[in-house]
């Protein structure tokens, strides 16, 4: 691949998602592009061009699937904000994202509560635009990966304490 148009949002769901499977003790030889699909929701194609335009990105070996932790970090830390920004809206009843979701739940107390759509939630606050449509299923038995994206939301949406805590955090996830 010698180009692409950009980074998609959910380029960084698949990336946090190949942590996830390797800190869960899966081995390299296991983590297909068809399972990486299965356990996202999204066509074996779009992973494919997922892994491509990460690895030109340079946050991604593509032989052997090795998330570049630091430089994803990086990115995450100082870009995503920039690259994929959001602002809260409507009322809604979903999942607790940002600062109203572990860790950060435990750390910032706060009147608002922020919220993923799903009608599995169990609270009601303001919407937050998740990187992925289908982040509500996806997390449900992943920790890392609600976490993660969770964190992430904080530093696309928080104020100032958020989005330092929020790092912070961040950086303990991934890097451990």
């Amino acid at each position: 691949m010698r180009s692409h148009n950009g980074m998609r949002p959910h380029d960084i769901v698949v990336l946090l998602k190949i942590i996830s499977l390797n800190k869960g003790g899966i081995e390299k030889k296991e983590l297909t592009n068809k399972a990486l699909a299965e356990s996202l929701k999204i066509s074996p194609a779009e992973i494919t061009h997922s892994l491509n335009r990460s690895a030109f990105a340079g946050l991604l070996e593509p032989l052997n699937k090795r998330v570049n932790r630091h430089a994803l970090l990086d990115f995450l830390k100082h870009g995503i904000k920039y690259v994929f920004p959001d602002q809260p809206s409507k009322i809604i009843r979903g999942i607790p994202t940002a600062h109203s979701a572990k860790p950060l739940s435990d750390m910032i107390q706060s009147s608002e509560n922020y919220v993923w759509a799903s009608l599995k939630g169990n609270i009601k606050g303001q919407e937050i635009t998740p990187l992925y449509d289908k982040v509500s299923e996806i997390v449900e038995n992943d920790v890392f990966l609600y976490q993660s994206l969770a964190l992430i939301d904080a530093i696309r949406v928080g104020r100032n304490r958020e989005y330092m805590i929020a790092n912070q955090e961040l950086e303990k996830l991934i890097l451990e």
